[in-house]
């Protein structure tokens, strides 16, 4: 099994859809969490937290779900709604106690079985893999996903006091940390999880804690600010906060102005806040804290929340890396599902993908300088020391690519199937315009590789091949 998988994400839906070729299910409010069910059970959160120890009644996955990979939401269910409280408390807890309440881990996706990962399948097949692989339980329950009725089933669900409804279309692939239009969620009020870059002061009733949250999302790698909240703290909640934030104290990020009485926070923790718009100059009009999110990392909160909210306020990514012009030239991306690029970090990271295009090859992607070098290798990447095998370089990819999964439609560039064969990390021996040696550390290949300009037959032809350590 992978060790891990980073949970699909979706985009915002500005309004209730219908649709034949739509799946809609009920957005449970509780925590995302990623169960692979082997020998033992691991049950990891959004922001990599192992989670299985505190929710013992979820070991009957073991039973349940024997060899399998899912992807649900953990609850505490109360008068048939999930109640959040509740199930915050057991999270600060560590281990439950008397008179807690249990929880129910609710599956809506399979993403491996007995060893086979399935997330190229499109979701109506992992539907049937799903149903064929767990049986429901004490503590775990199946989402039913509903077909075509979105706008119906979404009143039914806001009638019923939940918090919306989830879109995802019959044949998505399953793109693990990728936030794809295929899934869309839908919520009865505007909602989008924000950084606390810092607060000010509280006066009057409010003088022992703050007045209000400064809020930031990442946009091409920096926190930008995009509003404040004053409104939905409760007096046990803002002692609460201020005990948090005490050790948290540090200077102002930049480029945040620096006027006023401002205390700032390491950009760690993360807050859920509702608002009614997003105004032109990209701050949220009548925000309102809704709560914390121990669950989800600081640098996955993104503007791109907010993209579908206004227009102009979705990125321009090509602009992020001078690098991908020619990527993108050759994309649509209104028709395909490929990743924009938006990510800007640096690493050491390689994927190599299995590309059923016209002709199967495979794709070798290197991160350097904040792009993926690609070669497409015919014939795949040798395994025997001394074996040659051509890589034709291609354009630079973003680094998301190295998540991505999936079919790229017809017509479009590099039309076919991409799967991941395999991926890891790397060490780079030396890297100049004629060769490249590097040492890949992955699932399936670990050693020393080297790739040499081929210059016999044309600039972007170089030969790849495994050396001894």
């Amino acid at each position: 099994m992978v060790s891990r998988y980073l949970p699909m994400l979706a985009r915002p839906a500005p309004a209730p859809f219908s649709g034949d070729d739509w799946l809609f299910e009920i957005k449970w409010d509780g925590v995302r969490a990623i169960a692979t069910v082997d020998a033992t059970l691991s049950l990891r959160s959004r922001n990599d937290t192992e989670l299985a120890g505190q929710f013992p009644e979820l070991t009957e996955l073991l039973t349940l779900a024997p060899g399998t990979v899912l992807d649900g939401e953990i609850v505490v269910m109360n008068g048939g709604k999930p109640d959040m409280q509740a199930l915050l408390r057991r999270l600060q807890a560590g281990l439950p106690g008397p008179g807690m309440a249990p929880v129910t881990y609710i599956v809506f996706d399979i993403l491996e079985r007995d060893g086979k990962p399935l997330t190229a399948l499109p979701l109506f097949l992992r539907r049937k893999q799903l149903e064929a692989a767990v049986r429901e339980g004490t503590h775990v329950v199946l989402s039913e996903p509903v077909e075509g009725r979105g706008e119906d089933y979404y009143r039914a669900a806001v009638a019923q006091g939940l918090e919306g409804v989830m879109a995802k279309r019959k044949d998505s692939p399953y793109k693990p940390g990728i936030r794809s239009g295929m899934w869309l969620k839908i919520k009865a009020q505007k909602s989008c999880d924000c950084v606390i870059a810092g607060y000010t002061p509280g006066r009057g009733a409010r003088s022992p804690a703050f007045g209000a949250l400064l809020l930031g999302l990442y946009e091409n790698g920096q926190l930008v600010p995009v509003g404040r909240v004053g409104t939905g703290f409760s007096t046990r909640l803002l002692v609460e906060l201020m005990e948090r934030f005490a050790p948290l104290v540090t200077v102002p990020p930049q480029p945040w102005s620096t006027r006023g009485n401002v205390v700032w926070l390491e950009p760690v923790l993360v807050c859920e806040v509702a608002y009614q718009e997003v105004t032109r100059d990209r701050k949220l009009r009548i925000p309102r804290f809704i709560r914390l999110r121990a669950d989800k990392p600081a640098a996955t909160c993104t503007i791109d929340q907010l993209a579908d909210e206004r227009p102009h306020l979705a990125r321009q990514p090509a602009a992020a890396h001078p690098g991908l012009r020619n990527y993108h030239e050759k994309r649509n991306f209104s028709v395909t599902n490929e990743p924009e690029g938006s990510l800007d970090m640096s690493g050491n990271s390689f994927v190599i993908q299995e590309h059923h295009s016209h002709k199967l090859h495979y794709d070798l992607r290197l991160e350097r300088d904040g792009v993926l070098k690609s070669w497409a290798v015919p014939k795949g990447i040798p395994e025997a020391i001394g074996e040659k095998h051509l890589a034709v370089a291609v354009e630079d990819h973003p680094l998301e690519y190295r998540m991505f999964e999936g079919e790229i439609p017809k017509g479009e560039y590099g039309a076919g199937t991409v799967t991941i064969w395999d991926s890891g990390t790397y060490e780079t021996k030396h890297w100049d315009a004629e060769k490249i040696e590097i040492a890949l550390h992955g699932r399936r290949l670990n050693g020393p590789y080297v790739l040499v300009k081929f210059k016999r037959a044309g600039n972007n032809e170089w030969l790849v091949f495994r050396v001894a350590e």
